[in-house]
């Protein structure tokens, strides 16, 4: 009887002991990221749900910031010594925090887990690499198209944009569709730094030379593609003003069913199932000399100075090759993941609206990415607010990229 009760007090301890140990294994791991703010929020707990599920040693704390407000407060963390574990930065602000030392080179995590790199897109994985070193997983990856409205294109008597369509064709759509009504505009493209450096790539220019060691900005190539995207305010007023736009947003305006053209990303898809009420679709930007869209990505990264880098390169490796994570992204139309699982590549097809879904692949062969410097925060204001000026006719193209070229070579180091 002794040794019966001896034997029950040592198997409780051991369930005891062994229970204790389990949960002083879990690891909580901090996660801060934008791109989920707002409507993805949900999707993006679902992932978690489904990553715990899978890892219970490991729990994930997202903390999810606004992209107007992510970034300062990203670097006062990492200022203050408090950055969270893992973090999403966007392609065009990776390079500087690489460059500052601030996050995890990850080779040795991923040799250690046995990362298969051939899930992953390959320009989206090596948009995560600087010097030579793999810094950072794409969490998804975008670019940019023409959203079009038939029913506007119909009305007009012209026919749809196709892939071969030129800014000529483009233009002349645009002033046809304008006719249509005072309230009715033939397109919109923000008249901003992201535009512009792929707009000028579309017309053979540069915003620097080939060894990036010095501003091209005012090229006569550059000031003719301003003047081209300046006259459809001034000019022709196939796109609004600032004034005519009276606050409301381009997706808006194209919602209504007030705009022809929409220039924007792929992104915005769900927005337009959820309140078009006419038939739309997608296609190609025009090109001039050349086709040229944006290359959007977004990366996961791992702070240099955290005790969990096992638990969050876990996180950040489901998140990004994960075909789990890939189907809520697709179904949520929530850009693209970055992945090469084919079954999801053909469920991201087969999603519509848009019908054309094809054209975001055709689109992929014309990426351009972004000019990537440590100051480029500072390189996409001033830029943008000459731009700007130019724009709301204060200045001309001439001098607006003058302007910007004198106070970028003043005020930045190459």
């Amino acid at each position: 009887m002794k040794n019966l009760k001896r034997f029950m007090v040592l198997s409780l301890l051991l369930v005891l002991c062994l229970s204790f140990t389990a949960f002083a294994q879990v690891v909580t791991i901090d996660f801060l990221n934008f791109s989920s703010s707002g409507d993805n929020e949900v999707h993006l707990e679902k992932m978690r749900e489904i990553f715990e599920a899978q890892n219970p040693n490991i729990k994930v704390n997202i903390q999810t910031i606004g992209y107007g407000d992510y970034f300062v407060r990203l670097m006062t963390s990492v200022v203050a010594g408090t950055a969270p574990d893992a973090f999403e930065l966007n392609f065009e602000n990776f390079a500087a925090y690489a460059m500052k030392g601030t996050i995890m080179p990850l080779e040795e995590l991923m040799e250690k887990t046995g990362f298969d790199t051939s899930v992953s897109d390959p320009n989206a994985l090596a948009a995560f690499r600087s010097d030579g070193k793999q810094y950072g997983l794409p969490f998804s990856f975008s670019n940019v198209i023409v959203l079009y409205n038939k029913d506007l294109f119909d009305q007009a008597n012209v026919p749809y944009p196709n892939s071969d369509w030129t800014w000529a064709d483009q233009l002349d759509a645009a002033i046809k569709i304008r006719a249509l009504g005072e309230d009715i505009f033939g397109i919109f493209q923000p008249i901003q730094f992201h535009e512009f450096y792929k707009v000028v790539r579309q017309n053979g220019g540069r915003l620097f030379n080939a060894d990036m060691t010095k501003f091209t900005v005012n090229t006569p190539e550059n000031v003719e593609t301003l003047q081209y995207m300046v006259d459809r305010v001034q000019k022709y007023n196939v796109m609004p003003t600032e004034e005519q736009l009276s606050g409301m947003g381009d997706w808006d305006l194209f919602a209504a069913g007030r705009l022809g053209m929409l220039v924007t990303g792929s992104w915005a898809f769900p927005y337009m199932m959820e309140n078009c009420d006419f038939d739309w679709d997608i296609a190609v930007e025009p090109g001039n000399t050349a086709k040229a869209t944006h290359f959007f990505a977004n990366g996961l990264v791992i702070n240099k100075d955290t005790d969990k880098a096992e638990a969050a390169f876990e996180w950040i490796k489901f998140l990004s090759t994960s075909k789990e994570a890939a189907e809520i992204r697709v179904q949520a139309g929530w850009e693209l993941p970055a992945v090469t699982h084919q079954e999801i590549l053909d469920l991201y097809a087969a999603t519509t609206p848009p019908e054309s879904k094809s054209v975001i692949f055709e689109s992929l062969q014309y990426l351009v990415t972004p000019p990537v410097i440590e100051q480029f925060g500072e390189l996409s204001d001033i830029l943008g607010r000459h731009l700007g000026d130019a724009r709301d006719g204060f200045v001309t193209p001439q001098e607006a990229l003058d302007a910007a070229q004198a106070e970028l070579e003043s005020r930045i180091t190459l």
